[in-house]
């Protein structure tokens, strides 16, 4: 019976009869070797760990089908005919699909795993679930930078290179960094309201002005380009960035699409943007999510600063120290100007020796071959038409508990000042009666 099961569950179409009519070993052995060669290439293509124990099984039935042909014919036939049932279910499992048989496979596979320390499937699928997500990302990432520099010429106002460079934005003078890189001053505005509650949003408008669509500068290869802008603001310590599933829809539509970004782990209060172009970003939107003193104990009712800084266009300085060519070069040495050649140009001193001070691209030469020059004249135009400027602005964090109080003392004023209008009228309406 073992080995009819055994048969009944395999693919090959053995039946019990098979076995029962071998008269001999030999030929039973023959049979088993033509079963093991149906089965190995029946199981090539599955992969060698369903092979093996494939095989295994088979072999294991085999050996229990010789040992009932051993028997006489007549207990053969009638274990048989004794059993109906057996013989029934027996069809019927050769009937079956292959894939119960590979499914047992399967489980057996996977208890041999588990017990070698392999993982499970369902930690399978869970990291695969992982390296999809991860890929996604990666995929919305490189189309993010792509539309990005599709839609901007060029990347002209750089607050990364302040996050790279200083720790802390703000220096212990008041200045914001950005004015290390972009050393001329330009008017920045910024609007916030008197006072604000406990966990609202409110926002600041920040304005950065300048003739963006008439105005270039030039950028890292020489060419122009039009001017793009760049905000930071630096808030009271607990005050954030207004997350996006609690913005208006009217302030995200003032918003225009800016993206706004902590400046550092450690000083979410802190918030950058840019570059974006100004063209469209003239005004910038900063959505302010403010803290609640009642479930923070470092923050407190009362006045805060706000510092806003606005830059338009490339810096003059990298935070290396390097000048950018958005600069005037000035010559070294005066002299006579006896060469140019591209961007170098070469002056001959009074004791004959020869400057050549090489330019950076898109320098725009004003002198001319034969010029006396002296040492720090201009050579070439400014291309800046950019720059900076900061503002810092205050506003309260006002307490309800404040606001209800005063109108409590502006309602006991106003009804002592009515009962006394009241008691005067009352007084003069007597002395009249009286005849006084």
């Amino acid at each position: 019976m073992l080995g009819a099961a055994v048969v009944g569950t395999s693919s090959t179409a053995f039946t019990v009869a098979n076995f029962g009519s071998n008269k001999d070993a030999a030929t039973d052995t023959a049979k088993a070797q033509q079963f093991l060669a149906a089965r190995t290439s029946s199981e090539a293509s599955a992969g060698a760990s369903r092979m093996g124990s494939g095989c295994a099984l088979a072999a294991a039935g085999l050996a229990a089908a010789a040992a009932i042909t051993r028997r006489p014919r007549r207990s053969s036939a009638a274990v048989t005919l004794a059993s109906p049932a057996a013989s029934v279910g027996l069809s019927s499992s050769v009937a079956a699909p292959q894939e119960s048989y590979f499914r047992d496979l399967l489980v057996a596979r996977r208890a041999e795993l588990q017990e070698s320390g392999a993982p499970s499937p369902e930690e399978t699928d869970n990291h695969m679930k992982e390296i999809e997500a991860f890929a996604k990302q990666a995929l919305a990432g490189a189309a993010a930078a792509m539309f990005f520099t599709s839609s901007m010429e060029s990347a002209v106002a750089y607050p990364i290179f302040a996050q790279q460079n200083y720790a802390n934005p703000r220096e212990y003078s008041g200045k914001l960094v950005c004015a290390n890189c972009h050393l001329a001053s330009k008017l920045t505005e910024a609007r916030v309201p008197q006072s604000v509650l406990p966990d609202t949003i409110f926002k600041v408008q920040i304005d950065i002005p300048a003739k963006y669509g008439k105005r270039m500068q030039p950028i890292a290869d020489g060419s122009k380009a039009k001017m793009n802008v760049g905000a930071i603001a630096v808030m009271p310590e607990g005050w954030r960035l207004a997350p996006k599933d609690r913005l208006p829809k009217v302030l995200k539509k003032e918003m225009k699409g800016l993206a706004w970004a902590p400046y550092s782990k450690e000083f979410p209060n802190i918030v950058v943007a840019g570059p974006v172009p100004g063209e469209n970003y003239e005004q910038l939107t900063l959505p302010v999510l403010t803290p609640d003193p009642n479930t923070n104990d470092k923050i407190f009712f009362g006045k805060g600063f706000i510092y806003v800084g606005g830059n338009r266009g490339r810096g003059q300085v990298y935070p290396d120290g390097q000048s950018s060519n958005n600069n005037q070069f000035f010559a070294e040495a005066s002299g006579k100007v006896t060469a140019i050649d591209g961007l170098k140009v070469s002056i001959t001193t009074s004791t004959g020796d020869v400057k050549t001070q090489e330019l950076l691209p898109g320098a725009d030469i004003v002198m001319a071959v034969g010029e006396e020059v002296s040492k720090g004249d201009p050579i070439t135009t400014n291309p800046n038409v950019g720059g900076f400027g900061q503002i810092e602005t205050e506003l309260i964090l006002q307490d309800m508990n404040r606001i209800y109080a005063y109108c409590g003392i502006a309602f006991s004023l106003f009804i002592c000042q009515l009962t006394l209008v009241l008691k005067k009228k009352q007084f003069e309406k007597v002395q009249l009666a009286e005849g006084f």
